[in-house]
């Protein structure tokens, strides 16, 4: 896995990205409640801290969790919540560890079928079934991970040319499409959610 990625909007944070297989899947654990960015430069940060060029997911599996956490939580900190992120990427490093020899790379390479390969990203801690299927999107739409039936199984999130998701983000002017479209969906659901109180306030 070597390509250029743009999530993080950092030429040094997109490169690890880019090459590391647990880097991106890090990333993607990051990304809720933070601004995308924020969330991907998480993995370069963390590798920076710890003194390596990569994430190593048996070394993350083996650290003092109170020694990661304060990893993250060092300012600026990886995440809005460090203390719980540290844990959630300590959950997932030692599923990979136990599952699959610490390679991230292994829990997609050689899946032939896009079901199974959403069953296998919504096994990982961390991962309910729209960050599976987001991940799924972009392992297909950017890192060239293609089995049949990967665009079925991403769901609405694998649809060419949309703008919903990281999966979608190739530069500055995409990131701000998909940022306006989940500006219009949180508008929705407020919307629809103020709709609905409303009728019950009425009854």
């Amino acid at each position: 896995m070597d390509v250029t990625l743009h999530l993080a909007q950092d030429p040094a944070a997109d490169a690890l990205l880019g090459r590391s297989p647990l880097a991106a899947l890090v990333g993607m654990l990051l990304d809720q409640q933070v601004p995308m960015e924020w969330a991907f430069k998480g993995p370069r940060t963390i590798a920076d801290r710890l003194g390596a060029d990569d994430l190593d997911a048996h070394e993350i599996a083996a650290q003092d969790p109170e020694a990661f956490a304060a990893v993250l939580s060092e300012k600026p900190a990886v995440h809005r919540y460090p203390g719980s992120m540290a844990k959630r990427i300590q959950q997932l490093c030692q599923y990979l560890v136990e599952h699959y020899d610490g390679n991230a790379e292994l829990v997609w390479k050689g899946v032939a079928d896009g079901r199974e390969l959403l069953r296998r990203l919504e096994e990982l801690p961390g991962f309910g079934r729209q960050k599976a299927q987001i991940f799924l999107a972009l392992l297909g739409k950017q890192l060239g991970v293609t089995p049949d039936g990967w665009q079925e199984a991403a769901g609405a999130y694998g649809e060419a040319k949309s703008f919903r998701s990281v999966a979608d983000i190739t530069g500055p002017e995409s990131l701000a499409r998909v940022r306006a479209h989940k500006q219009e969906m949180k508008a929705a659901a407020k919307a629809a959610k103020s709709a609905k109180a409303g009728k019950s306030a009425g009854k």
